[in-house]
């Protein structure tokens, strides 16, 4: 394998955990990386002290870095976050998209029926990240879209689990129903509010699989 920088191994392991073949609790080691990446120690520890800064793994003294879980609280936490940042967006994204970006926006709603229709996760929740990143990008905001970018990621396995569940898939497509409407008429009060009601429901069933993970019930 060709020598690897510390910050494309950080994109193979971002990759991994995207992908959920990296879970919370699970481990990962200097030398187990570059024994993997065919690197030296160095790039491999710059790559998880970066996941530690941002949160996404622990440095574990004997373990190496475990992929970071969330208590109830820092669930709780980052779900008020997510609404505050999720519906800054849609507000910005109702004043700033073009008529082609709503358009498209209303294409990658009715493309997410069928796996809505199907219960089928895996696909709604590829066309659940094109649907949210279609808002990000019409906020023209980067600082935004990064922060939620990466605040999703640190909810991403909780939220795969939420998203298995099939009146959330239901109700999370019907809520994008009514946010779109809102952006289509360029209304940003109704698009805010609209995102915050659809990123609060889904918080309640976020926190509560925390929470019973954290008591040892899922």
């Amino acid at each position: 394998m060709a020598r690897r920088t510390s910050s494309a191994l950080l994109q193979v392991i971002e990759e991994d955990l995207d992908a959920g073949r990296l879970l919370p609790g699970d481990t990962l080691d200097e030398q187990g990386l570059a024994s993997r990446f065919d690197v030296s120690r160095t790039p491999a520890r710059e790559a998880l002290l970066h996941l530690a800064a941002i949160g996404l793994v622990r440095m574990v003294p004997r373990r190496g870095a475990v992929v970071q879980g969330l208590s109830p609280g820092l669930a709780l936490g980052m779900v008020e976050v997510l609404t505050a940042l999720e519906a800054e967006a849609a507000g910005l994204a109702a004043r700033r998209m073009t008529g082609e970006e709503r358009e498209w926006l209303r294409t990658l709603h009715a493309e997410a029926r069928p796996a809505m229709q199907r219960l089928d996760t895996a696909a709604y929740m590829a066309a659940n990240a094109a649907f949210h990143g279609a808002i990000y990008a019409g906020a023209r905001n980067a600082v935004l879209a990064e922060q939620l970018r990466l605040t999703r990621r640190r909810m991403l396995s909780y939220h795969r689990s939420s998203l298995g569940q099939p009146a959330r898939v239901k109700a999370s497509w019907r809520e994008h129903g009514a946010l779109l409407e809102a952006v289509l008429a360029g209304n940003e009060d109704g698009a805010r509010a609209a995102m915050r009601d659809h990123i609060q429901s889904g918080g309640r069933v976020f926190a509560d699989l925390v929470a019973g993970h954290e008591g040892g019930t899922t």
